[in-house]
């Protein structure tokens, strides 16, 4: 009769929120400020938390933390207007997209740099080198990896993440 519905901390999810919204990414690198640029720059970014956190110690942590972002993203679609099947359908691609992200980066092992370019074209259609937008938002990316791996695993899964790239 009653649902009891777990509380999520949503700290991490806001803060990836924030990060996506980074004025940079839309004024220096000119991507498209939209729904889905900003769904893969919270994948990027989460992506990388959770390489940092990767591990049998932090696993139902990074379980919890993962379904939470999911679930937070899949009511904005919801919000957006989409039907059931609709949402099933995009949060089904969505999943396939992140995994390929993580699976990407998982596989960079662990240089300090991120040799991500090709999934940065895939994914954004930043194929023009000469511009520097590709570059600069593969250099925010390895600094922003960087800045996460010098951090305690418990403190950027909790969302305290002050990242300013500059």
């Amino acid at each position: 009769m009653f649902a009891f519905y777990k509380k999520h901390n949503n700290k991490l999810y806001n803060k990836l929120i924030e990060l996506s919204r980074d004025k940079f990414f839309y004024e220096k690198i000119k991507l498209t400020d939209d729904f889905q640029t900003r769904i893969l720059l919270i994948f990027f970014h989460l992506a990388i938390i959770l390489k940092k956190a990767k591990g049998k110690k932090y696993q139902k942590k990074t379980q919890s933390v993962f379904d939470n972002i999911f679930l937070n993203i899949e009511y904005h679609i919801r919000e957006l207007g989409y039907g059931d099947v609709a949402v099933n359908k995009k949060m089904k691609t969505l999943s396939k997209i992140f995994y390929d992200i993580l699976f990407n980066i998982e596989k960079n092992g662990n240089d300090t740099s991120l040799d991500i370019d090709n999934l940065l074209i895939k994914y954004f259609f930043l194929s023009d080198k000469k511009n520097g937008k590709l570059v600069k938002l593969a250099d925010y990316l390895s600094k922003f990896k960087n800045f996460c791996f010098a951090l305690d695993i418990n403190i950027m899964l909790n969302g305290s993440i002050d990242f300013k790239y500059r």
